[in-house]
């Protein structure tokens, strides 16, 4: 059975520079694949070529104040030879798009809708790249740095809330100071009597 070392050095053998040198971290490797153009080129090869034939999950993540701010992460499995590898690929905030690899693996086509949907990454070439958790001409990006915490007002009553969310200070909302990291850990906090 290949390792996942393995697997990530004949990726790296097929794009060169294209794709970075594995990060390891608690054990997992990551591979950073340098033009988000050819992301799909990539995906398939891995699919076809490795055995990576599930796509776990697909993550898009904000990196506020870094440029490019956008980061995508796919998280592959190969169920023949139990070996997981993660891509991932950055985008600039102006371009906000990458392509689609929902032709590689069908899953990924609620993945983007979620990433689209929570962030405002584009899919070029998505069979229906619509909201998926918010409501159809619900005009913000929640999981966006920049998005308030207690939400933003609704004009749509009924739907939503129609002031924003009274989360401040509620449970799992993390208390800024404190003597170390466990005191905010909003896990550590009981509700008081």
């Amino acid at each position: 059975m290949p390792t996942s070392l393995e697997l990530a050095g004949r990726l790296q053998e097929a794009f060169g520079e294209l794709v970075s040198a594995p990060a390891e971290f608690r054990g997992e490797l990551t591979l950073t694949v340098q033009d988000a153009e050819r992301i799909t080129e990539v995906c398939a090869f891995a699919k076809k070529e490795l055995g990576f034939d599930l796509l776990l999950d697909l993550s898009g993540m904000d990196e506020t104040p870094n440029d490019p701010r956008w980061a995508v992460v796919y998280e592959l499995f190969g169920t023949e030879h139990h070996v997981h590898l993660r891509l991932k690929v950055r985008i600039s905030e102006e371009k906000s798009e990458l392509p689609t690899v929902s032709s590689v693996w069908r899953t990924a086509d609620w993945h983007e809708r979620e990433a689209y949907d929570m962030l405002g990454i584009r899919f070029s070439g998505h069979p229906d790249l619509r909201r998926i958790l918010m409501w159809d001409g619900y005009p913000y990006f929640p999981l966006r740095k920049d998005f308030p915490l207690a939400g933003k007002p609704s004009e749509l009553p009924e739907t939503a809330f129609t002031r924003p969310a009274p989360l401040e200070g509620g449970p799992f909302v993390t208390v800024a100071g404190g003597k170390d990291s466990i005191v905010r850990e909003p896990r550590a906090r009981t509700p008081e009597a």
